[in-house]
Parts: C-alpha cells; sequence; structure tokens
C-alpha cells in the first residue's frame, strides 16, 4: 500500500519532530475540533467592534444594502454607480445573512461580515482536510494552524468581501483535485466516492468563479496543467468527468452572468474584463503597482508566523520534491505565484490562496525531518518568526500615541505580554525544534490578535471618522432619517452608515440642497476647507447660517489628512 494510501486509512503515530501540540491533537477527530477552536480564537475578536475599514469593505457592505433595499438581486449598484467589478457571489451571501438576521438592510457591519468569518474557519478545515490526503493528522492540524495564525486570514476574515470566501471554495476544489490526481495509482474506488469528489470540484469551482470570477479557475486550471507537465500523465483527468461537469458547471453559473449580461447591456463585461481585470494585469490600478517579487516580501510579514515555519522546511524539500505532497504543492502555489508576481497590480491578499499550500508542505516536510537543518537556516527562521511579532506589538502602542487617545487601551499591555511566548517560539526553533515552537507561536499570535482586533483598533478613535459623523448628524438633525448632503468626505464607510440617500455634493449643492428643504429635514456636513464657499452660496441667495456648533474632527486614513467638519440644519436658517 502506498503511503498515501495508508495516510488515508490508518493513522501513523505521532514523530518526536512534531512538537507536544500536534502530539496531543494528532488524532483524526480531535485534530479537527481543535483547528476549530483555534480558528475561532484567532478570527473572530473584533469582528463587531471595529468599524467599516475604507475602502473596499463598505463598498461590498453597500452594494449588498442596496440589492436587499431595492429587491434586485441581479445589478450591482454603489448608490446610483453600476459597481461591476467582481460577480454577484460575495453580495448573495452577504444579502441572505442580513435577512436571515431580520435586521434588515439597517444591520451592523458585523452582520455583513459572517460569510467572510464562516469562509475563513472553513478554509481551515478544508486546509487540514486537503493536508490529510498527503499525511496524518498530525502533520494536517500543524499545516491547519499554521494557515489560520496568519496574519492575512485574519485581516480578510473581517473584511465584508471576497477573499475569505473565495479561498474557502478553491480549498474544496484542491481537496477534491488531491484525491483524484492521488488516485491514479491507487486501487479502484468506489464509484460513489468518484462521482463525489469530481461533483465537489467542479460544484466549488463554480462558487468561486460567483464569488471572484476567474482567479479560482486560474489558480486550479494551473494546478492541473503544472501535475500533468509535470508527471506526463493526463489520463486521471477523466476522472474529473469533463464533459458532465463542465455541463454542471455553466449551469450553475451561466443564469446570473447571462441575466446581468441582458440587465446591463454587455456593461458588466466591459467592465469587469476590459477595464477591472485587464488592467490590473496591464497597469498598477489605484496606485497599486510593484515590481515582480513584492508579493514575496510582502508574505514575510503578511503570512506571519508561516514564513518561519516554511524556512525551516526548506532545506527538506529537494529530498522530498518527488513525493506525491511536494509535487503537488509546488504545483499548485508556483505557477500562479509567478503570475501573481508578473501582473502590475499587486495587493497582500492576491496570493492568499496559495498559503494553504505552503503550510501543507512546511507541516509534512518539519513532521518527517528527522534532524534539524544547519545553523544559518535556524538564524533565519527564527528572526522571521520574531521581527513581524515585534513590529504588530509595537504598532499596538505607537499607533494610540501618534493619534492622541494615550493612555493606551489594554491592547498595547497584551500585545507586550504577546512577546514572551514570541521570543519562547524563537529560541525553540534557533534550536532546531520547529515542532516545539508551533505551541508558542500560536500563542503568540492570539495574544496579538485580540491586542490588535479587540481592544486598540476600536480605541483609535481619530481614524474612526464615519461613525463619529453619523452619530453627530443622527443626533443633532433633530428628526428621525434625515436627509443629508456632504461636502469634502465621500468615503463609502460614511454613505453605508448614514444611508444610501446620503448625497455627495459641492458647497454651491448643499447650499441649494439646503434652500431647497421646503420644510424636510435636511443637514449639510461640510468639511472645514469648503465652509467659506458653502456659507458664501448661501448669502448670495439671501440666507445665512449661524456658525456651527456641531463639529467632528478626525484623521482620514486614506492620504492622511486631518479633517473638521461642521454640520449645518436647514431649519437653522435665516433670511
Amino acid at each position: 500500500m502506498s503511503d498515501t494510501a495508508a495516510h488515508e486509512i490508518g493513522e501513523p503515530g505521532p514523530r518526536p519532530g512534531q512538537g507536544w501540540l500536534a502530539r496531543l491533537f494528532g488524532h483524526r477527530v480531535l485534530a479537527p475540533l481543535a483547528l476549530l477552536v483555534l480558528a475561532v480564537l484567532f478570527l473572530s475578536p473584533g469582528v463587531m467592534q471595529v468599524p467599516p475599514l475604507d475602502r473596499d469593505e463598505p463598498r461590498y457592505t453597500q452594494a449588498t444594502k442596496q440589492m436587499v433595499e431595492s429587491g434586485d438581486f441581479i445589478d450591482i449598484r454603489f448608490q446610483d454607480q453600476a459597481r461591476h467589478k467582481k460577480p454577484v457571489g460575495i453580495y448573495w451571501l452577504q444579502s441572505a445573512v442580513v435577512e436571515a438576521s431580520g435586521l434588515g438592510a439597517g444591520a451592523p457591519i458585523w452582520i455583513y461580515r459572517i460569510p467572510s468569518q464562516a469562509g475563513a474557519v472553513l478554509a481551515v478545515l478544508l486546509t487540514y482536510w486537503c493536508a490529510r490526503a498527503f499525511a496524518g493528522p498530525a502533520a494536517a492540524f500543524m499545516a491547519g494552524a499554521l494557515t489560520a495564525a496568519t496574519l492575512i486570514l485574519g485581516v480578510e476574515a473581517r473584511l465584508a468581501k471576497t477573499d475569505a470566501v473565495l479561498l474557502a471554495s478553491i480549498l474544496a476544489v484542491i481537496g477534491a483535485l488531491a484525491r483524484i490526481w492521488l488516485a491514479r495509482h491507487a486501487p479502484p474506488v468506489s464509484r460513489s466516492r468518484r462521482y463525489g469528489l469530481a461533483a465537489l470540484f467542479w460544484v466549488a469551482l463554480a462558487v468561486s468563479v460567483l464569488v471572484k470570477g476567474p482567479v479560482g479557475p486560474m489558480v486550479v486550471g494551473l494546478t492541473i496543467v503544472a501535475l500533468c507537465a509535470v508527471t506526463r500523465e493526463i489520463a486521471w483527468l477523466k476522472r474529473l468527468y469533463p464533459l458532465a461537469g463542465l455541463i454542471g458547471f455553466v449551469a450553475l453559473v451561466a443564469p446570473w452572468f447571462i441575466a446581468i449580461h441582458i440587465q446591463t447591456n454587455g456593461a458588466f463585461f466591459a467592465e469587469a474584463v476590459g477595464k477591472d481585470l485587464l488592467g490590473k494585469v496591464a497597469t498598477g490600478q489605484e496606485s497599486h503597482g510593484a515590481p515582480p517579487l513584492t508579493h514575496l516580501a510582502a508574505a514575510l510579514g503578511t503570512f506571519w508566523p508561516l514564513p518561519a515555519f516554511v524556512v525551516m522546511a526548506l532545506p527538506f524539500a529537494a529530498r522530498a520534491l518527488r513525493t506525491p505532497a511536494m509535487l503537488f504543492t509546488l504545483c499548485w502555489v508556483a505557477p500562479t505565484w509567478v503570475v501573481f508576481e508578473l501582473t502590475a497590480t499587486k495587493l497582500p491578499h492576491y496570493t492568499l490562496p496559495l498559503l494553504p499550500g505552503l503550510a501543507i508542505a512546511a507541516a509534512v516536510l518539519l513532521t518527517d525531518a528527522k534532524a534539524p537543518p544547519s545553523r544559518g537556516w535556524r538564524i533565519a527562521a527564527a528572526a522571521l518568526l520574531v521581527v513581524p511579532a515585534v513590529a504588530v506589538a509595537a504598532a499596538n502602542l505607537v499607533a494610540p500615541v501618534v493619534l492622541g487617545v494615550w493612555p493606551s487601551p489594554p491592547g498595547a499591555l497584551i500585545a507586550v505580554f504577546a512577546l514572551v511566548p514570541a521570543f519562547a517560539a524563537m529560541r525553540r526553533m534557533a534550536r532546531g525544534a520547529a515542532g516545539e515552537a508551533l505551541a508558542p507561536a500560536l500563542g503568540a499570535g492570539v495574544l496579538l490578535v485580540i491586542a490588535t482586533w479587540a481592544f486598540t483598533m476600536p480605541a483609535l478613535r481619530p481614524i474612526w471618522i464615519s461613525p463619529r459623523l453619523a452619530d453627530a448628524v443622527n443626533g443633532y438633525a433633530g428628526c428621525a432619517d434625515p436627509q443629508v448632503a456632504n461636502v469634502g468626505f465621500n468615503e463609502p464607510s460614511y454613505i453605508f452608515l448614514q444611508g444610501t440617500d446620503t448625497l455627495p455634493s459641492s458647497p454651491q449643492g448643499a447650499a441649494s440642497f439646503l434652500l431647497e428643504a421646503d420644510g424636510a429635514c435636511r443637514v449639510a456636513v461640510v468639511e472645514g476647507r469648503e465652509e467659506a464657499a458653502f456659507l458664501a452660496a448661501l448669502a448670495e441667495a439671501g440666507h445665512e447660517l449661524p456658525a456651527s456648533t456641531q463639529r467632528v474632527t478626525g484623521l482620514n486614513i486614506n492620504g492622511g489628512d486631518d479633517l473638521d467638519f461642521g454640520l449645518y440644519r436647514a431649519t437653522d436658517m435665516t433670511r
């Protein structure tokens, strides 16, 4: 029997290099349960406390909010503008959760984040499932734990957008693909298992397309091409049942794409493919252009603590290169990583679908390692383990000081305390005991997550302008659901919190907005640099407003501008 088959059927005993945590939870029942707990610990703190994060998240949530308000679940819009960048999948998931909550379109932001939370937790469990195709539960547990702890997955789990759900859907495809590929040299399996894996492959691939278009098919397609090229085998592809699978795939994705094509007269595809997708490939959109190898450099921080374990495992990779686990993960990660490095537009989350592949490879190599690598590798791995942890802890200390909210929230103290297990993990890694470094690294990660997301970020009041401004308007207006025009601040988070009908305007437009109130409850929100022009426009029309006594100040993190808003009511105007 092959090693793979043995891993699938039997439960090989733990090895000394796995560390006590993997030995404790290295059981096919305990491992996924422990990973579920770990995922919740890493991914849930702060999800209710942190306001909408500009700009992508509130663009998604506002579009979902308008779907719920309008009942139009085909077109995607942000206020009166078409939002033809991504398919409809994430908006449907968010809409379903909002409707199920019973709170309607005005549900708080954490309700809209539930699909991302669920997707991230599922991604951790699916990483374990993918790893189980190649290794026992102890190594698979290690892979899942490293995935759960990564900084980038923690960010995406807390943002109501596509990437956590996309990751889960791609991992479902990859897990099915791995088992189909491994079965090419294994004894025949039952027909129901073959059909089930093929069905999962195509259904999950369809979900990935509905969530984020071509990203899922690109990752999976490049993996398949690489596997066929490396092994020089293609006969196993028939186990995907390509004809029936493609028919089912098209049946799942085509209805919405046809509907949006008809409803927008082809504008969706012109924008999503012609401008958004091809534009990102050719040029760095929205100031996100960067040279090749930027993703690799960024991953040293955003994938923390995984890079330390990958570096520790690298010396063992050459000898294991022809093993099924290494062949598969290399074909999964390498081709798509190259594509992302060559693409002009670069953002840290682009490489997220490849992160679990690195975690699986590192876990399998370290679990099978018989001796530690050389001193140089150990020192490099130890540095990669502690430096990002120190940087995150320092940010928890410095950010409150810079923003003037010192004394620090409890986050700063918790973050400093997190350095104790971080340095313990560093020492164990430097000794070559990667398995023993896992537990303190996870402990440091949990403390840093709690410090940053549950305490420090919610306490950085100056940067949370939108919720404070919306609260001030609603308290100052003197009526329920005031009509609002805003000048000098059009961040999507404010539109989401204040309401879909909030009117981005100019000083002259805001003056006309109040002049035309005719008894309606209207408020103009005017940034300080625009107030003189706004008041001059009112004076020109023969009206005056007293100087605003209701003001909101803060720092716009998009651009770093200090902002000072005055609030003006139509009912306060005099001739």
